[in-house]
């Protein structure tokens, strides 16, 4: 069918990039070594398996014949997309990425990025570490440095009472315990 009848462009991968997280404006892209390391690992995952396995399967398809109905050949077509796209933003998101060592602070009461924070709010306790907008999982208690939570527990000392502001009204949160990762072997 002739393009001008369907709703496609030949940039349809920058249409549907990735959207990187939001960092607040004019700040830096912050990350931990073991984030840095994890997206590193996936960027070469992706540039020494991945891509050339599927450029091998399209190759193979494409040589079958007709590609117009070959669903090998148009799924790894859309996957070769989706990798080069996924390829292209880590790369972006390295580029910028600023690597915070957190163990220089190992030792100390206060919570800064990469802290591992134990806190209290409501007598329930809870346990988060502050990590950069690439890595962090809420669900596994990695929280980005630019969460709420995190601004608000940063520069506090243990023992420090801190206000958090919610959608539900002002929360109390008393912070209980900061660790720091050990420093990595040189």
């Amino acid at each position: 069918m002739n393009k001008a009848f369907v709703k496609e462009t030949d940039d349809d991968e920058e249409l549907e990039g990735e959207v990187a997280p939001a960092l607040p404006t004019g700040s830096k892209n912050y990350i931990t070594p073991q984030g840095y390391a994890a997206l590193r690992e996936e960027l070469f995952r992706l540039l020494d398996v991945e891509r050339p396995e599927m450029v091998r399967i399209v190759s193979w398809a494409a040589s079958n014949g007709d590609r117009s109905e070959n669903g090998d050949y148009l799924y790894g077509k859309k996957r070769l997309r989706e990798i080069d796209r996924r390829i292209r933003f880590l790369t972006k998101r390295l580029d910028i990425a600023e690597v915070v060592d957190a163990s220089v602070h190992e030792g100390s009461d206060q919570v800064f990025f990469g802290a591992t924070v134990a806190y209290a709010i409501d007598g329930n306790d809870h346990t988060v570490t502050i990590v950069g907008v690439d890595e962090a999982e809420p669900l596994e208690g990695r929280i980005s440095w630019v969460a709420p939570i995190s601004r608000a527990l940063t520069k506090a000392h243990v023992g420090d009472v801190v206000t958090l502001r919610t959608p539900g009204g002002m929360e109390e949160i008393e912070v209980v315990d900061v660790r720091y990762p050990a420093p990595l072997p040189s």
